[in-house]
């Protein structure tokens, strides 16, 4: 059997010199930077006055909160409870849609293969300053314009879903094939003609599957924004924490977890029936 060659570490560094030459500070960064994560950490933990046994005492809180959850029970309030899960469900459904409508236009507008730069950056900033803002800050905002209940949970997730939908459409045009955009021009198609017929048979299915999953995920942002006001069964659930009635607590979780399951499944098949199922290898 033949012994493997030696290999010769001077010829080695003269062909990979950026490898064996690398000054003290590229060798330094990635260890300071975990030192520096590492001290933040630190620091966040003593700042914000974290205590191991405060966190073993609430572990026991919870535990008798847990018990006290068993069996979950409605009591006379199921009606009611449905009708504010079937609120939440509009809430999340209508402002959903409200903002993929709204958005469509303005992410053209927003595409770098569209408009030019001096007419983007202006809209591309309007979208970041509208997307910026959490959905929970929009609900107490529209709270105090038209008032208490579900119209302002609607308005909170369109505005709020109105700049993400915007970042993604444009996106999800500036990623569209041009060849066909250009079969267009070449026929003596429009500017309108490129859009219509060139790029939105292409982002049409994308943006279904986005809006899609933007309303499985709204159903969660309509229950959060329900605790403020906002109306559906975001409402009911802090009223009865409020309260201490547990056993309706852990029912009125049961059921926004079942509901969210099934808008994803629901969902999910959607999105995979007009997107289309990749085939697997």
């Amino acid at each position: 059997m033949s012994k493997p060659q030696d290999v010769d570490t001077a010829e080695l560094r003269a062909r990979y010199p950026d490898v064996f030459n690398r000054p003290a500070s590229a060798r330094l960064a990635t260890p300071s930077m975990l030192v520096a994560a590492l001290a933040i950490f630190v620091f966040g933990l003593v700042d914000l006055d974290f205590s191991p046994s405060r966190f073993i005492t609430g572990l026991s809180q919870l535990g008798w909160i847990s018990m006290m959850m068993m069996p979950p029970d409605p009591g006379s309030s199921l009606p009611l409870y449905l009708q504010a899960l079937g609120e939440t469900l509009s809430i999340a459904l209508l402002g959903t849609t409200l903002a993929a409508l709204l958005a469509l236009p303005v992410s053209l507008l927003a595409a770098r293969n569209i408009v030019p730069h001096i007419v983007r950056f202006p809209v591309r900033r309007f979208l970041d300053s509208i997307r910026g803002v959490d959905t929970l800050i929009w609900a107490l905002v529209w709270i105090n314009v038209v008032g208490l209940g579900p119209f302002a949970g609607v308005l909170a997730i369109a505005v709020s879903d109105f700049g993400a939908f915007g970042k993604l459409f444009s996106e999800a045009i500036e990623g569209a094939d041009q060849r066909q955009v250009e079969g267009i021009r070449a026929s003596g198609g429009s500017a309108l003609h490129e859009i219509r017929f060139g790029l939105l048979p292409q982002v049409l299915p994308v943006i279904a599957g986005q809006v899609l999953y933007f309303i499985e995920s709204n159903t969660r942002s309509a229950t959060i924004i329900g605790i403020v006001g906002a109306g559906g069964i975001g409402l009911q659930l802090a009223e009865q924490i409020r309260v201490l009635e547990w056993q309706k607590v852990s029912f009125l979780i049961l059921m926004i977890l079942v509901a969210v399951a099934a808008i994803d499944f629901i969902s999910g098949k959607l999105r995979f029936a007009i997107i289309g199922r990749r085939a697997v290898a």
